[in-house]
């Protein structure tokens, strides 16, 4: 099917006013409709979404649920650090105007980690537990018990829900966060990864279990593009009797305003070759900056290879004054001068509360066009509602130009019927249907060995309430989050399974000496043991399970060393198979602390951090001090692998280690271009004890690691070089080697040597 380019002209949309406020919050003088009914809907529904297009103001609609329990703490979840010191300061301006008698406080992981040590202690969790008690324990300047609004990201809130903080802090901090805050609002969620989600919707069930939305507890959920599997969430917990208000801010209302100008659309296939599309996005920008010297632009791609890649040929075209970066790496200075550039490259950084202001402000729309490419539904939305927002502007009838690059597979899947006269109904309609653009992602995590994540919280919850009433609600919020998520398994399996890992956990930090003395009273020790003898021993595994024997009968075993050196060994495999669950570091590797003194990746200064595969790939660098300097870009780009030895024969790996959830020892990375292995300069950061993840044979599961990496779900190339040769297969590292269990491709083994089923 033919992949033609599609013109379509996106209406201009407009946001209702609201003529009369109520006394609560008049203060806010010209509020906008969406606002106000967030305000009143929160009177009586638990769960509140806000759906305005972004840019709207959906920030200071949240904040107005705090006027309804104006002297109860409130949390609000921001996806990025960046937008945390955003959202602090429209925070702190929300509650001087609304009389509030808050103390607002940022709590990213740096911010956390600059309060004082004087009072509580040093420790990152000891610090933000007594900020929560009582905020006045840390500040100086707070009163007594004064209500804290506090700013953070989804992934403390993880942490701090899910009992993965320093063992002397966690029970305090899940205590806190699970029952101090009475309004508590996600930001931008539809941007939320799927461990993030799976936070999210655990708080919202925990939330109903417990009886908090009975007492008064809000939670409000700011989102222009919902997910499928969250609004499918949301209907199950509607059904299980919690009270859920939706609000549009564009229907069914008057006064209306303009807040984003008409959008004269192009939509593209995106090439295959990566150069093409560098050449034909710089020469778009050429021909913009030449046909339309007085706008400004933007150029958004999800690659920040592609963003440095575009920067040079611009540069190479003597744009350079002109064109401003703003990524990841970029440090806040950077960033704040790339902002008043007329042109801004930009990554995904920019999707969140990033809105493009200029100094001095424009009467009309700080972006007058926009290119970008979109990987789903959500990324699309988000960045076609960057471009021409005039909401407050004087001039607001000059139409914006964009043009969105999708996946080539849109045309092939029904894209070309598309009705280009149809506006922003037709092209919404037609996206819907495109499962190029679907995000399966949360659905793939939830069906893998990922879902062994909500147990953890689970078992700790369990463990504070012994005793007490409270307990029988454990397996209830297991059933509830199983009618939200889906699966087959019950809570005593996860239960179980839990303690077993635990139980690794606890023996794999202790010493050889500790072990063999301690064994028998660590936390899940016992349920550990158990599942060494059934692996390493099946026939003593049977004299256990018929009582023949008793687990304290190995007490004068496990003195040996040998022994207790190989049950070490088989806990520190099976808990680093896991520790992806519980960690929000994606990448295998620490980020590297970068010097750029030629400017490759940072316009303005040169210190960063980067992800050492994006280093590995496209720089030639060396060690300089504390930093990494890198010295030139590569002539071609680096295909990364990795190499095992491993000390015995091929068919004892096949049996032993191939497609089962584990982790390597003896892993390196390795670097060629063309086929040959270029030399890779030694970093310390990328030498690891243990490597988690699946190794599966590429030719059989073709068609599977063709679906991982649809969904985003990279894989390398690993040799196995064996004492009878060498052989490549292909590696899922680290939480890709979980999600992997999501696909049926085969039935895969887990670290005790069991099959995994879903």
């Amino acid at each position: 099917m033919n992949k033609q380019r599609l013109v379509t002209r996106l209406e201009p949309r407009s946001i209702s006013f609201c003529a009369a406020l109520p006394k609560k919050i008049s203060f806010m003088t010209k509020a906008l409709q969406h606002q106000v009914d967030v305000f009143e809907k929160s009177r009586n529904a638990d769960i509140i979404l806000d759906l305005v297009p972004t840019g709207t103001g959906k920030t200071k609609a949240g904040l107005t649920v705090l006027k309804h329990q104006q002297n109860k703490s409130a949390i609000y979840i921001a996806p990025t650090n960046a937008l945390i010191e955003q959202q602090t300061e429209a925070a702190k301006q929300f509650v001087r105007e609304a009389n509030l008698p808050h103390i607002v406080k940022s709590a990213s992981a740096k911010d956390i980690k600059s309060w004082s040590n004087d009072k509580v202690g040093s420790r990152s969790g000891e610090k933000l537990y007594n900020v929560l008690r009582n905020p006045a324990t840390v500040f100086d300047d707070v009163g007594a018990n004064t209500p804290i609004l506090l700013i953070t990201n989804p992934d403390i809130f993880y942490y701090a829900t899910f009992f993965a903080y320093n063992k002397l802090d966690r029970d305090n901090i899940a205590a806190s966060f699970y029952t101090k805050f009475s309004t508590v609002i996600f930001d931008e969620f539809h941007l939320y990864d799927a461990k993030q989600l799976v936070g999210m919707l655990f708080y919202l069930a925990y939330s109903q279990v417990f009886g908090f939305f009975q007492h008064g507890r809000k939670i409000v959920l700011l989102t222009a593009t919902p997910e499928p599997a969250c609004e499918s969430a949301l209907e199950n917990l509607k059904q299980a009797g919690v009270k859920i208000a939706r609000i549009d801010g564009e229907a069914g209302h008057t006064n209306f305003v303009p807040s984003q100008t008409a959008v004269n659309l192009e939509l593209r296939p995106k090439p295959d070759s990566k150069e093409a599309w560098i050449a034909e996005l710089a020469t778009e920008v050429v021909h913009r900056l030449q046909e339309s010297p007085d706008k400004n632009g933007a150029v958004i791609l999800d690659s920040l290879d592609n963003i440095n890649l575009l920067k040079k040929v611009l540069d190479n075209r003597g744009l350079t004054d002109y064109i401003g970066r703003i990524t990841g790496p970029a440090p806040k200075q950077d960033r704040q001068k790339a902002m008043q550039c007329q042109v801004i490259l930009a990554t995904s950084t920019v999707d969140v509360g990033f809105n493009f202001e200029r100094n001095p402000e424009p009467t009309r729309q700080n972006l007058d066009w926009l290119i970008f490419s979109a990987r789903d539904r959500a990324a699309f939305w988000q960045r076609i509602g960057r471009v021409g927002r005039v909401l407050g502007k004087s001039e607001t009838n000059i139409d914006s130009e964009a043009i969105a690059y999708l996946p080539a597979n849109a045309w092939q899947e029904g894209l070309n019927s598309l009705n280009t006269t149809g506006g922003r109904t037709a092209l919404k309609e037609i996206l819907d249907t495109l499962p190029c653009l679907d995000k399966p992602f949360l659905t793939a995590y939830w069906r893998s060995e990922a879902s062994l994540e909500i147990a953890r919280p689970l078992l700790e919850l369990e463990k504070n309430s012994e005793n007490l009433a409270v307990a029988e609600l454990i397996p209830k919020l297991f059933d509830t989050l199983k009618s939200i998520l889906g699966g087959n398994r019950t809570w005593e399996d996860y239960r179980y399974r839990m303690k077993v890992l635990q139980g690794a956990e606890n023996i794999a930090q202790m010493s050889l000496d500790k072990l063999k003395k301690d064994w028998k009273y660590i936390k899940g020790g016992r349920a550990f043991v158990k599942k060494y003898i059934k692996v390493k021993s099946p026939e003593e595994w049977d004299d256990l399970q018929a009582g023949r024997t008793t687990i304290d009968a190995y007490e004068d075993i496990f003195k040996q060393n040998d022994v207790v050196a190989e049950l070490k060994e088989f806990a520190e495999v099976f808990s680093t198979s896991y520790a992806p669950l519980f960690t929000f570091r994606y990448s295998l590797f620490e980020s590297l602390p970068i010097c750029d003194p030629f400017g490759f990746i940072l316009d303005e200064t040169e210190k960063s951090q980067i992800d050492p595969f994006h280093l590995l790939r496209y720089y030639e660098f060396a060690q300089n001090g504390d930093f990494i300097e890198i010295r030139t870009r590569a002539i071609e780009t680096y295909k990364l692998s990795f190499r095992m030895r491993y000390l015995d024969r091929q068919q004892e790996f096949i049996n032993t280690e191939l497609n089962k959830l584990t982790a390597f020892k003896n892993c390196q990375i390795i670097r060629s271009v063309g086929g040959a292995i270029r030399p890779t300069p030694e970093l310390q950061a990328l030498s690891k004890y243990l490597l988690p993840g699946v190794i599966i044979c590429p030719r059989t599961n073709a068609a599977t690691l063709f679906q991982l990496h649809k969904q985003g779900i990279v894989s390398y190339p690993i040799t196995i070089a064996c004492n009878d040769g060498e052989r490549q297969y292909e590696f899922l590292v680290g939480l890709a080697g979980i999600l992997t269990m999501a696909m049926k491709f085969k039935q895969l083994r887990l670290p005790d040597d069991e099959v995994f089923i879903v």
